[in-house]
C-alpha cells in the first residue's frame, strides 16, 4: 500500500505569528539535478520565502530532499509519495495526495510552479503555465504524456483562480488556445541565475583552449530535441562554412533527449562535422564558462514559452542569434538577430552577419545591457505574490 504522505524531518517552524500559510509544489527540486521548470521553482521561492518572513510556507516534495531547499526558519519540508514521474502517477500526487496534506497543514493557498494544480483540492491555487508546446508540437511529446496533457491542462487553467505565464506570448497563447478569461491571467517573467557573468579575455582563451581548439565558436545550449532546430542549426553552421571558410567551431551544450533521429542524420551529413561538438550536460560552472566564451549564442528554437538562454546570454555579454517566432523576439527585444527558424539559410546569414561584423557584435550586447533589466526573480516574484493575495481574498 503507497503511503499518502509523511513529515520529512528537515523542518523548521516559524516562532512568529503566522498571517497565511502557502503550500508550494517543489516536486522539481532534485540536487545536482535542477534545469528549467526546478530552476524557476527554486527562485521564486527563495524570494518568496524572503520577502514574506510572517508567513509559513510548505514545500512539498514527491521524494527525499536536499536540506539546502529549506531556506529559512518559515520553511517547512513535506515529502508527498509517490515520485510523480509518470502520467498515472501525476494523476495521483495531485488528485489523491495533495488534496489530504493541503488539508491537512490548513493551507490557505496552493502554489503549483509546473503548470499542474490538483482538480481535487478545494484551496485557492495559483498556478505557472510556461507554455502549451505540447499544442503546437504533440509529435514531439511521448505519447502518455500528450494524452494526460490535452486533458488535463484546460481543467486546470479552468480550475486555478489565478495562472502566471512566463511571457505575454504565452498569455495570449494560452487565451487563443483554451478561450480561457485574460482577467484571470497575470505575465510574469524569467530571471537568471548570478553564475552568468561577463569573462575577461584571459578567462575567454582558457575556455577556448579547452573546449574549442582555441578558435571562435558559436554556441547552442538547452535541451537536444526536435522543438530546439537544432538540426537546422547544424545545417546552418555547414553552409555557413561553405560560405565563409574559417575556423569556427559549433558547440552544443545540452542533454540528449528523444527523437534526436534529424539530428543525427544532418551531424552525419554535415561537410564541417570536424568542427561541431556536442559537449552533453554542462553542469553550472561549465555551462557559464563555455557561455561566456562564445562569439555569440545560436537559439534557433521553433517555439519557446519564454527562452531562459537568452536572458542568460545577456548577463554573459555574449550577442544573440534566435527565431523570429513565438515568445522569443519579447525576451531578445532589440538585442538579437532574428531569424526565420525553419529557414536553413536565414540561420546561416545570421552566423554570417554576426561573424563578419564586430561592430553588430558589439551593439546587440549593448542592447542587451538593457534588455536584460525588464527580467528578475524579484520581479517575476513579486507578481506571483499579487496574484497569491487575490487568490486568498
Amino acid at each position: 500500500m503507497i503511503s499518502v504522505y509523511f513529515f520529512a524531518s528537515c523542518s523548521k517552524l516559524p516562532t512568529f505569528s503566522v498571517l497565511m500559510r502557502i503550500a508550494i509544489n517543489t516536486r522539481f527540486l532534485l540536487s545536482n539535478n535542477l534545469e528549467g521548470i526546478g530552476w524557476f521553482t527554486w527562485e521564486i521561492a527563495k524570494e518568496l520565502v524572503a520577502n514574506h518572513p510572517h508567513d509559513h510556507f510548505v514545500f512539498l516534495f514527491d521524494r527525499p530532499f536536499d536540506p539546502k531547499f529549506i531556506p529559512a526558519e518559515n520553511v517547512e519540508g513535506v515529502v508527498v509519495a509517490p515520485p510523480a514521474r509518470h502520467a498515472i502517477l501525476w494523476w495521483w500526487w495531485f488528485e489523491m495526495a495533495i488534496p489530504s496534506v493541503l488539508k491537512r497543514h490548513k493551507i490557505d493557498v496552493f502554489l503549483s510552479p509546473d503548470s499542474y494544480c490538483s482538480l481535487r483540492s478545494k484551496v485557492p491555487t495559483v498556478m505557472v503555465c510556461h507554455d502549451i508546446a505540447f499544442c503546437h508540437y504533440p509529435e514531439q511529446v511521448p505519447f502518455h504524456g500528450r494524452v494526460f496533457y490535452r486533458h488535463y491542462v484546460p481543467k486546470y487553467l479552468q480550475r486555478a483562480e489565478r495562472i502566471i505565464s512566463v511571457s505575454e506570448f504565452t498569455k495570449q497563447d494560452i487565451i487563443r488556445t483554451y478561450q480561457t478569461s485574460e482577467a484571470k491571467i497575470a505575465v510574469a517573467c524569467n530571471g537568471v541565475r548570478s553564475v552568468f557573468r561577463t569573462l575577461n579575455e584571459a578567462e575567454k582563451k582558457g575556455v577556448r583552449e579547452k573546449y574549442s581548439q582555441g578558435q571562435d565558436y558559436f554556441f547552442y545550449l538547452g535541451s537536444v530535441h526536435p522543438r530546439k532546430n537544432i538540426a537546422r542549426l547544424i545545417q546552418a553552421f555547414d553552409q555557413f562554412k561553405v560560405k565563409n571558410p574559417s575556423p569556427i567551431k559549433l558547440l552544443i551544450g545540452g542533454r540528449l533527449a528523444w527523437q534526436t533521429t534529424a539530428i543525427e542524420q544532418a551531424l552525419t551529413n554535415a561537410q564541417h562535422r570536424a568542427d561541431i561538438h556536442l559537449l552533453g550536460y554542462l553542469d553550472e560552472e561549465q555551462l557559464s564558462a563555455v557561455l561566456g566564451a562564445a562569439l555569440a549564442l545560436t537559439y534557433p528554437s521553433l517555439f519557446e514559452g519564454f527562452g531562459v538562454p537568452l536572458l542568460e546570454a545577456m548577463h554573459a555579454e555574449v550577442p544573440i542569434l534566435t527565431s523570429n517566432s513565438s515568445s522569443l523576439p519579447e525576451v531578445a527585444g532589440d538585442a538579437a538577430i532574428l531569424v526565420e527558424p525553419k529557414d536553413v539559410k536565414s540561420i546561416s546569414e545570421g552566423m554570417r552577419a554576426l561573424y563578419n561584423s564586430p561592430t553588430t557584435r558589439n551593439s546587440l550586447v549593448e542592447k542587451g545591457r538593457w534588455q536584460r533589466q525588464k527580467f528578475s526573480w524579484r520581479k517575476a516574484a513579486s507578481i506571483i505574490w499579487d496574484n497569491i493575495l487575490q487568490a486568498y481574498q
